[in-house]
């Protein structure tokens, strides 16, 4: 990976935890909000394949564990990135996805992760979320996700696509 996919991956990382920390707490819909660094773990993904999604929601998902004001055991997040990026990566093909792929592949990943997420909180007994709402925060959590898909998603993975010069899409 070069120096420069390298750093706008990572600052994509930063800029989607700054935002999704700070800003979008105040536009929260029953205390759930977009999950802007799970959407950068796809378009990651979906340009470089699994192996690449597994390494980037580990190590996305710790910085966000890590992130304050997180309010949960930290790895949670590392391990639902961690199959978020590699089922986006499944998708990944050798010709580009076209609209409809990459809103499903978010919908998709979206309910991955975040029930992931959930069901680690049941296991480690956290009680952030009683278990009688849980399905609605995935619910809620896959609605904002694939909202903001256009916002995010789409410019980033058109942006990661072209600085990957040795992939020619068919």
């Amino acid at each position: 990976m070069t120096a420069t996919r390298t750093a706008v991956t990572a600052g994509a990382v930063l800029v989607a935890i700054v935002l999704q920390a700070a800003l979008f707490p105040h536009v929260a819909w029953r205390g759930v909000v977009p999950n802007l660094v799970l959407l950068v773990v796809v378009a990651g993904a979906l340009t470089r394949g699994a192996q690449f999604g597994v390494v980037l929601g580990f190590c996305a998902g710790l910085a966000l564990d890590l992130a304050p004001p997180a309010e949960h055991l930290a790895g949670r997040w590392a391990l639902a990135l961690m199959a978020v990026g590699y089922v986006a990566g499944m998708v990944r093909r050798e010709a580009r996805p076209t609209l409809p792929t990459v809103v499903v592949t978010a919908a998709v990943c979206s309910f991955v992760g975040t029930s992931v997420f959930a069901i680690l909180g049941l296991v480690l007994s956290d009680p952030a979320v009683p278990v009688s709402q849980l399905l609605t925060a995935v619910g809620i959590g896959v609605v904002w996700d694939v909202l903001v898909t256009p916002l995010v998603l789409l410019p980033l993975l058109l942006l990661l696509v072209r600085l990957e010069p040795q992939r020619r899409f068919a």
